[in-house]
């Protein structure tokens, strides 16, 4: 079997960050995210990028470049997360899968209850995101 792929986007707008926090619950109630997650048998990233932000948020999204790719282990598997790019237009969300969005410094961020895979991706990306 393989390695399993996530995605997740990284919507960046004046120098801050979209995330997004989950509704309470399972292994990541309460904590904040890039959206996005695992693709479907034969799904693009492209395509999964834009399946996951309707599904969760109910919003369009145009997907970018690559911009790191980190592993992670999630219940005994193993995950890689691939953060693309992604843009979209100020617009109303519904959050079917969160309690709160929000755009966020680098700064902020630091302070949040960040999921950890997300935390190690934008590590490779910033030097200053503590782990």
């Amino acid at each position: 079997m393989g390695i399993n792929r996530s995605i997740a986007g990284l919507a960046e707008k004046d120098g801050l960050f979209f995330l997004a926090k989950r509704k309470p619950g399972g292994d990541l109630g309460g904590k904040w995210e890039l959206p996005g997650g695992k693709l479907e048998e034969g799904e693009t990233p492209q395509d999964a990028m834009l399946r996951e932000w309707q599904e969760e948020l109910e919003i369009e999204v145009s997907t970018g470049k690559l911009v790191t790719s980190t592993t992670f282990s999630h219940n005994s598997k193993e995950f890689l997360l691939e953060v693309y790019n992604v843009s979209f237009q100020p617009q109303e969300m519904t959050l079917n899968e969160h309690v709160q969005t929000g755009w966020f410094s680098r700064e902020d961020i630091n302070d949040l209850d960040l999921a950890g895979s997300d935390r190690k991706a934008l590590s490779t990306i910033w030097d200053e995101v503590k782990l």
